[in-house]
């Protein structure tokens, strides 16, 4: 049985914090780094919302089973702020499901940035707005499941909360943090010493299982890691005739943020190199590039490709491994190793070389200038990477700041241009695939690629399409409101001939 802590309890609030906060800030923590797992428990109003939209959800993939056919696995996802086609129908109560687990999802992150010494609002900047503008779909999601008894057993799975692909060992989740609801056990998770447990086995329809994700983990510099979980092998619920409802919260970061990682050096901890700023939009797209290479090899090829990432980084050579300092104090010992920070004061300490065990001359230290340079430049490049990163983002928000006067300005005057270029908004897919689009952006479009052509190579869930920027072959994951159509050659001959005809012949 994992720890269960109530919400009330870890809830935010202004002033000192309390003993009761305090005590179930340090069971929540605890219980994740002992289990990789915890529990909230909600009130009893939340708790009462969470078994209505069980309930609802379930109802609403068995009536939609009727259609689409008997034994079928049913997944919906909900992000608020996103327009509904009139032919899309969704299971009630998403919206207050959304907003309950998105305030406990909130609250449990502000507990883990208390426990490592840190803010509790450190992490906002990575968050949706609260409220949420008006216009602007939220980066988190709200999955509903439905899993018959014939898809019970890990059987025909598309994920074990839905949404998510099949790993071989189990799955991680990609953003900050997942709350789970579900109607009967059936998740397993993987402890830190890897030895797999029941782990929603005594919750109830108003507990919520809490996992954390790989952007969490990167954001923390590994002191939060990703917990692995899967579907419970040979687990066959006996609960609501067979089936299994689950609601499951993943919060997600926005993608135009950066996960940095200098508050938890701000704190006192010791960062590993690997840890490097970068944009939430790059970090899923590598998450997504190794999925899907892992799951188009062989079981051979991945155990190989294991062994070449242990290959050692160029970071991690340039770095201390007890400090995780760069090496701008190397020093060559008298055996030809070279070791700067906790670790050079180490071998001087004993007298032996942590690498060949060789007696060392405390006395005959040379500074090795090569790799100092070395260490030093690939600082600067971080350093660099970091003020552009920071620079962008603020350059953003100033522009959003000033544009958006002008739009409300626009709404209030009836201006027609304000209404993204004709398209209708609730249309998800007005684009097909191969088709040639011109990316004209939006607040979380990369700079870079706004202005560019591209070719649509797939479409994607929720009015996301993967794109191939013409000219440098770049891929980039993109919705539709930030794309536009491009009007083709027989469109613009009929609109404008003679002057066409101009152009072409100078």
């Amino acid at each position: 049985m994992l720890p269960r802590v109530r919400l009330s309890d870890v809830a935010p609030y202004d002033g000192a914090p309390a003993g009761p906060y305090l005590k179930a800030v340090e069971a929540l923590s605890g219980s994740l780094m002992r289990h990789n797992a915890a529990v909230i428990e909600l009130g009893s109003e939340d708790a009462a919302i969470m078994r209505c939209g069980l309930e609802a959800a379930r109802l609403y993939f068995r009536t939609k089973s009727q259609t689409v056919g008997k034994g079928s696995r049913g997944v919906y996802m909900y992000r608020a702020g996103r327009a509904l086609e009139d032919w899309d129908s969704s299971p009630p109560c998403m919206a207050d499901i959304f907003r309950c687990m998105g305030k406990a999802a909130r609250a449990a992150l502000f507990a883990i940035a208390r426990h490592l010494r840190l803010r509790s609002d450190v992490f906002n900047h990575l968050l949706d707005d609260t409220p949420l503008p008006a216009n602007e779909v939220s980066s988190s999601v709200l999955v509903a499941t439905y899993s018959p008894a014939s898809l019970q057993n890990g059987k025909g799975a598309i994920g074990a909360i839905g949404g998510g692909k099949p790993a071989m060992n189990g799955e991680v989740e990609k953003g900050l943090l997942t709350l789970i609801s579900s109607d009967s056990p059936g998740l397993q998770v993987c402890d830190p010493n890897g030895r797999w447990y029941l782990a929603d086995g005594g919750s109830a329809p108003g507990d919520l299982l809490l996992i954390t994700g790989k952007a969490l983990s990167h954001a923390t510099a590994g002191l939060r890691p990703a917990a692995l979980y899967r579907a419970a092998p040979d687990f066959v619920s006996c609960s609501n005739g067979g089936g299994r409802t689950s609601l499951a919260f993943r919060l997600m970061p926005q993608g135009n943020a950066i996960l940095d990682c200098s508050p938890i050096a701000a704190a006192g901890h010791v960062i590993p190199q690997s840890y490097v700023p970068i944009s939430v939009s790059q970090f899923m797209d590598d998450l997504s590039a190794e999925e899907d290479g892992l799951c188009n090899r062989s079981d051979n090829t991945y155990l190989v490709q294991n062994n070449l990432n242990k290959e050692p980084s160029l970071r991690s050579v340039l770095s201390d491994p007890l400090s995780g300092a760069f090496l701008d104090d190397a020093m060559v010992v008298s055996c030809g190793h070279s070791f700067g920070g906790l670790m050079l004061r180490k071998v001087i300490d004993t007298s032996r070389c942590t690498i060949c065990s060789a007696e060392i001359e405390t006395g005959s230290l040379v500074p090795n200038l090569a790799l100092r340079a070395a260490a030093v430049a690939i600082k600067q490049e971080d350093d660099r990477r970091l003020f552009h990163n920071a620079a962008l983002r603020k350059r953003r928000k100033e522009m959003g700041d000033q544009m958006d006067p002008m739009r409300r300005s626009n709404r209030e005057n009836g201006d027609a241009t304000t209404t993204d270029d004709g398209l209708n908004r609730g249309v998800q897919y007005p684009f097909s695939v191969n088709e040639k689009v011109l990316i004209k952006g939006n607040r979380r479009t990369p700079e870079k690629f706004v202005g560019k052509e591209a070719v649509i190579t797939s479409q994607c869930l929720n009015g996301w399409y993967l794109l191939n920027i013409i000219g440098s072959g770049e891929n980039v994951r993109l919705q539709y409101r930030s794309l536009r159509k491009i009007l083709n050659s027989q469109t613009i001959e009929d609109s404008c001939p003679s002057h066409q005809v101009q152009n072409s012949s100078s």
